[in-house]
């Protein structure tokens, strides 16, 4: 004899399923034009078998998201704009994951799709997680980030992007990430591989959403000594949220550091609820309004013309 908690859980079960397989077709049918792996051989300092095969993990329940996981082989898929609306600009897009998974949905593929909607071409950066054992956490994926920026640079006349036009944009983790290719741009965290790394890997602009790992949660009083501001750094625009568990003062102190250093053009949203993790999803909280905000910050700065 069935019951009402065996049928719901039954009912839950195939929404998930079908949840799964609506997001995958999603995944399929707005699969990029190219999907361009970043090393012609292995990636450095990678170590056959160390991590598992590569896998696509389904959402748990309504709440739950996209993951993927055990990336050994770094891509970007490429999303470009529209040529009735393309303005030369591209951002390469870093999803979270706390550099042990990737948010590909919600962090990744809504996120290209809505910079295609305002003429943004978007590289989807798929980087090497979870972290690499005896190396620091962002290592790995600083090597594919900023190889990404040179392969992009290359190809900009071919992909009809402005290469004075190219940003950078993460979230949680991928907003560590780009903070990082934003202020470690003066030397190639790898040995030179070939004509691709001869172009600049310094991002025009950086986009960080609810950043991580800029500051130590307990103390929050000062930035981590590997983000290195200088005047060299480009303008930032930050979003995050007051009861994040990742501090905001992560956020407020870079924004500080780089209008000491006499970078201009930086914008801060400090809103007071919404968490962490929400990267496109809409909500009631006015945090969820920040793609509307970094728009007018990207047209302000000239990007969108």
């Amino acid at each position: 004899m069935h019951t009402w908690s065996s049928f719901n859980e039954w009912f839950e079960m195939m929404f998930i399923r079908n949840l799964f397989l609506f997001v995958f077709s999603i995944y399929l049918f707005s699969a990029p034009k190219e999907d361009l792996r970043l090393w012609p051989k292995s990636a450095p300092g990678e170590q056959k078998g160390e991590v598992e095969p590569e896998a696509f993990i389904p959402p748990k329940n309504i709440s739950d998201v996209v993951r993927l996981s055990n990336v050994s082989i770094p891509t970007i898929d490429i999303f470009l704009a529209d040529s009735n609306i393309a303005n030369g600009t591209a951002v390469l897009v870093c999803p979270g994951g706390g550099y042990n998974i990737l948010a590909y949905e919600h962090e990744g593929l809504d996120v290209c799709e809505w910079l295609n909607s305002i003429g943004v071409s978007a590289l989807l950066l798929k980087y090497r997680v979870p972290r690499r054992k005896d190396r620091k956490k962002h290592d790995a994926p600083l090597q594919d980030a900023q190889r990404a920026m040179g392969i992009i640079r290359q190809n900009a006349r071919k992909w009809n992007i402005d290469s004075n036009k190219i940003g950078i944009m993460g979230f949680s983790a991928g907003g560590n990430l780009a903070a990082m290719v934003s202020t470690s741009f003066k030397k190639r965290n790898y040995p030179k591989v070939d004509e691709a790394d001869g172009f600049s890997c310094r991002p025009n602009f950086a986009i960080l959403i609810y950043p991580a790992y800029l500051v130590d949660r307990k103390e929050r009083n000062q930035l981590f000594p590997e983000v290195e501001v200088s005047a060299d750094c480009p303008p930032f625009f930050f979003a995050h949220t007051g009861d994040d568990h990742v501090p905001s003062e992560g956020s407020v102190l870079l924004y500080l550091a780089l209008e000491k250093a006499g970078v201009e053009g930086n914008e801060l949203h400090i809103y007071p609820f919404g968490g962490h993790g929400y990267g496109m999803r809409s909500s009631k909280n006015f945090v969820s309004k920040w793609p509307s905000r970094a728009k007018d910050w990207m047209s302000s700065m000239g990007w969108l013309k």
